[in-house]
């Protein structure tokens, strides 16, 4: 098995977790290779003398991991799963339905696992899957998850103790293991205005209900925009999801809709696949464990507040297939004056300013395809920034001047551009905890004035931020520090190279900007 590099930095960040802590997790976007990556760790722990256990909680997820299990690894996995059990069986690696553990006897009857693997980590707070957990105190836990939110994150942390690894779906566009996205942002205004939230998000029946009088136009518009596509609907209802369908077939396209209850589920998917329908509509059936590669179109119809479960419905065309350039993915304009809705922004964009600043760009640029890409995100980045720094105006200017040698955190964070330094905020308990020693010594010899550092996490994210622009050629801490005293508005935006002749030109003149260097424009 031979695994990507941001999957072989994966495992051995989980394994390093493990040899300090109890529960940690794992971040992968959708179609970056999950199942894989603790298949690896699965087969490690076996190599080790132990025993895992795969922890899922539909059909479609244990079939897959056990098959990939295989696939990846070699090795066989007995399943515990209703009429299925692993007692009496050899095998070291158990792939388990939630369902059929909650069972006391069932539990008491299997091998204890030295590891268990929670696949779709979001669900581990259901008190289902800690009923199951707690049976194994001494188990070594992985949860491995899509794309969350910081309240996602801050949920999580109520188990789970720290997060050993994240893959952004960012760097895994850039990289190539997923394809391009292209929103393009439809001027038909949906009314959400009458829809209750409950438990954190909408409620699907009202959101069928205000849904249905545009059914109509949105089946016009897909028919213009999805003609030749592979696409895949999500909407709150069964009922309505039908009732779409019939509406797609009288606008010209080949729909199917297909749900939980179909007694041919199966066949209408191995139908999509082979291209009898170009567009499959369900009820959010198709979130999880559907990895149909050649979808090149997703419309969410199923409006959220949840960052974790839109990914989980654009990541479904997120795959790299043959012919596929891109994926299209619709987005309408929701009306809702009550609650923030994901949009295609917040799949890129971590901090709630950036994401509004691209959303905002997407609906100035209505009836255009939008790329959602790293250049989209650095302006909107930038955007921000220039927004923080404006507000910030007096105290950065203080910070500046300061006669201290090392520059201030909030300083350096303006300087590069970090957003999610400026206003960083720890979510998980160990990031929470007070700065260790050896993190303060790293700040100091890097340029960062250690005083100010708030938590482990942010000591832990300035030192990343550190390290990554040290790998790029960037400018460090220590010339960012020294420019800016002398004015030099983008020192965080200079190269090493370039930085450091500034430097040396300014010691040269006896610390003084030599005539014609003009700090406020010197950029590359």
């Amino acid at each position: 098995m031979d695994l990507r590099p941001y999957q072989v930095a994966a495992a051995v960040a989980v394994e390093r977790e493990w040899l300090k802590l109890f529960r940690t997790l794992l971040v992968l976007p959708t179609g970056t290779g999950k199942t894989i990556v603790f298949s690896a760790l699965a087969r490690n722990a076996v190599a080790a003398g132990g025993r895992v256990l795969i922890l899922a909680h539909r059909e479609e997820l244990i079939r897959q991991a056990a098959d990939k299990l295989a696939k990846a690894t070699g090795l066989a996995c007995s399943v515990e799963k209703a009429d299925e059990s692993s007692v009496g069986r050899l095998e070291l690696v158990t792939v388990g339905s939630v369902q059929s553990l909650l069972n006391l006897a069932r539990r008491d009857a299997i091998a204890a696992p030295t590891h268990i693997i929670v696949d779709e980590a979001h669900h581990a707070l259901a008190e289902s899957y800690q009923a199951v957990l707690r049976h194994w105190p001494e188990a070594k836990v992985l949860g491995v998850t899509a794309t969350p939110d910081r309240g996602d994150m801050r949920d999580l942390g109520a188990y789970f103790e720290s997060l050993a690894f994240k893959y952004t779906m960012p760097q895994a566009i850039a990289e190539g293991y997923l394809c391009k996205i292209k929103a393009l942002t439809i001027p038909l205004t949906i009314d959400l205005g009458a829809v209750k939230v409950q438990g954190g998000d909408y409620q699907a029946a009202g959101l069928g209900a205000a849904l249905e009088p545009y059914l109509a136009q949105i089946a016009a518009e897909m028919a213009e925009h999805c003609r030749g596509r592979r696409t895949l609907c999500f909407l709150p209802l069964i009922d309505t999801s039908c009732k779409f369908v019939a509406m797609l077939n009288a606008a010209g396209l080949r729909a199917r809709e297909v749900h939980g209850l179909s007694d041919d589920r199966a066949q209408a998917l191995q139908e999509f696949h082979d291209g009898r329908w170009n567009v499959l509509s369900n009820a959010m059936l198709l979130t999880e464990g559907y990895d149909e590669a050649g979808i090149d179109c997703v419309v969410v119809l199923r409006p959220t507040k949840v960052r974790s479960l839109y990914a989980q419905m654009v990541g479904r065309g997120t795959r790299i297939h043959p012919g596929k350039d891109h994926l299209l993915l619709l987005d309408f304009l929701w009306m809702s004056e009550r609650h923030s809705l994901c949009h295609p922004a917040h799949l890129l964009a971590e901090d709630d300013e950036v994401a509004k600043k691209m959303v905002a760009a997407a609906e100035r640029a209505a009836g255009a395809a939008m790329d959602i890409d790293a250049d989209a995100l650095a302006q909107a980045k930038a955007d921000v920034v220039a927004d923080r720094e404006a507000a910030l105006a007096l105290k950065l200017a203080e910070m500046r001047h300061r006669k201290r040698e090392l520059v201030d955190p909030l300083q350096y964070a303006a300087s590069v551009g970090a957003v999610g330094l400026m206003d960083y905020k720890p979510v998980l308990p160990a990031e929470a905890a007070l700065p260790g020693a050896e993190q303060l010594e790293a700040l100091a010899a890097a340029g960062i004035f250690p005083g100010e550092v708030t938590s482990a996490g942010h000591a832990a994210a300035i030192l990343g931020a550190v390290q990554a622009r040290k790998a790029a050629g960037l400018s460090t801490p220590k010339q960012v520090r020294c420019l800016e005293r002398y004015d030099f508005a983008h020192a965080g935006q200079l190269d090493y190279v370039t930085a450091q002749s500034f430097i040396r030109r300014i010691a040269a003149n006896g610390w003084r900007v030599p005539h014609g260097m003009k700090p406020e424009g010197e950029k590359t």
